[in-house]
């Protein structure tokens, strides 16, 4: 019997309304805040601090970040699992928020740290804090988004509490990307290695404290009747489940993308545009995007979940073209980057709070909910594979074109910079749109499977 007509047969049925308080919606944005206001630094400046800081080649730190991050990614489904197995009077995801706060922010520290060392060494050192600071930070991205479909059972009010947490990531991102190179400066006083020091420290404090509020405020519902499942039930739960096949290939292309954009403003404004300092400005008009995440509710009210992420892609291309167009003009060049960091925001936003709906789908098709492992992959891994290959692919480009650290680039390498920062993104936005062409089908049946699931 095809899923057309398994829906059929049910009786169209509207889900129960669980609204959240105010206090549980503010709690939830902080939990991205906090993730990123520490992580977007590496989407945002690692490449750069690793050639231009710390002391590596371009091809060493390109080949580090792809090798290191899909290593480190391969931890996200494990996670999922860890997660999926967790039962303590605190819920099932809220405890991570508690235990892996401070050791998130303490290796974040690290990587951003450099210490004496020299050749082999200094390469181990880079490897190994930048991996363990990311397998960390799955584990708290996987809480992040696998408490979700345990804080409420409502699509709807799924949606009103990610676009919480999206704006709540939105201010840890806009702290971080406008705030970290002004900061390096300030605690550095020309020691930009001292200065990364200090700034990662003075932000993972804030991060803990913020934390250990979120952890406090939330609560997890229903979850003393979830039951642990084995590793191999989990695996079951992708068997078939199209929506998450889906939606895991458009937020890894978009994760690529956006990686690429964010971790070569730096090179664009230093190089490109001759001043470094405008990296903070431009970064700064980023938090218009909290725009693109404001209107999603109403986006989706009038639309749906699938077009409403396929319009953010749109506007993320067509600002970045229109970047091309405006050269070193600086007010059309920012007025194109806050179009796309509009879309951006929309199409960052969508995947998170649809993760849950094909959670559902997998327990309406295989009877197994694995919320941890399917919301693991579907975000930890996506975050972290595409950040490597994000970061990897704008390496590799400048490199070829002949980019050297701290000198006067070439007529050639300024035209590997331009392709990496305008056209790259550009084409990677593109291709997040095919996949979400299929989704369609998957969105118009979630009404009948919740109402399947609530019968069983």
């Amino acid at each position: 019997m095809g899923i057309a007509d398994n829906c059929t047969a049910m009786k169209e049925e509207k889900p129960v309304k669980m609204t959240s308080s105010l206090g549980s919606r503010l709690s939830y944005s902080l939990t991205d805040g906090c993730g990123n206001l520490l992580y977007c630094i590496i989407g945002s400046f690692l490449l750069y601090f690793y050639t231009d800081v710390f002391g590596l080649s371009v091809a060493v730190t390109g080949t580090l970040l792809l090798a290191t991050r899909l290593l480190d990614a391969v931890d996200a489904p494990i996670w999922g699992v860890i997660v999926d197995h967790t039962k303590t009077k605190y819920g099932q995801s809220r405890p991570y928020f508690l235990w892996l706060s401070v050791p998130f922010a303490v290796f974040m520290w690290l990587t951003f740290t450099t210490p004496a060392l020299d050749g082999t060494a200094k390469i181990v050192y880079a490897a190994t804090t930048y991996i363990i600071a990311g397998i960390v930070y799955t584990g708290i991205q996987t809480a992040i988004t696998s408490i979700l479909p345990n804080l409420t059972h409502d699509p709807k009010e799924r949606v009103v509490l990610n676009t919480f947490r999206m704006v709540g990531g939105n201010v840890g991102a806009f702290t971080c990307m406008t705030f970290t190179l002004p900061l390096v400066a300030f605690f550095g006083g020309g020691n930009d290695q001292r200065g990364f020091s200090i700034t990662l420290a003075v932000f993972g404090a804030a991060a803990v404290v913020l934390f250990f509020v979120a952890f406090k405020n939330l609560r997890e519902t229903n979850v003393e009747k979830i039951k642990q499942i084995p590793v191999k039930a989990s695996l079951k739960a992708i068997k078939g489940n199209w929506p998450w096949m889906i939606l895991v290939t458009a937020n890894l292309i978009f994760w690529i993308a956006l990686t690429v954009r964010q971790s070569t403003v730096v090179y664009y404004c230093q190089y490109y545009l001759g001043d470094k300092s405008i990296a903070a400005v431009v970064n700064g008009f980023m938090v218009i995007q909290v725009l693109g995440m404001l209107s999603i509710p109403f986006l989706v009210r009038h639309s749906s979940k699938y077009m409403t992420m396929i319009f953010g892609l749109v506007l993320a291309v067509a600002g970045h073209i229109g970047m091309y167009f405006a050269g070193t003009y600086m007010t059309m060049l920012i007025t194109f980057w806050c179009l796309s960091s509009i879309g951006q925001g929309i199409a960052c936003s969508m995947p998170f709070a649809m993760l849950s709906d094909t959670v559902d789908y997998g327990e309406w098709k295989t009877g197994i909910r694995a919320s941890g492992f399917l919301t693991a992959i579907g975000s930890a891994f996506c975050i972290k594979a595409g950040s490597g290959i994000g970061g990897f692919l704008p390496a590799m480009v400048m490199n070829f074109f002949g980019y050297v650290p701290n000198a006067v680039q070439s007529a050639q390498a300024l035209v590997g910079i331009q392709l990496v920062f305008i056209w790259l993104p550009a084409v990677i936005f593109a291709l997040g749109i095919v996949p979400m062409l299929f989704y369609r089908r998957y969105e118009a049946q979630e009404n009948n499977i919740l109402a399947a699931l609530e019968k069983r």
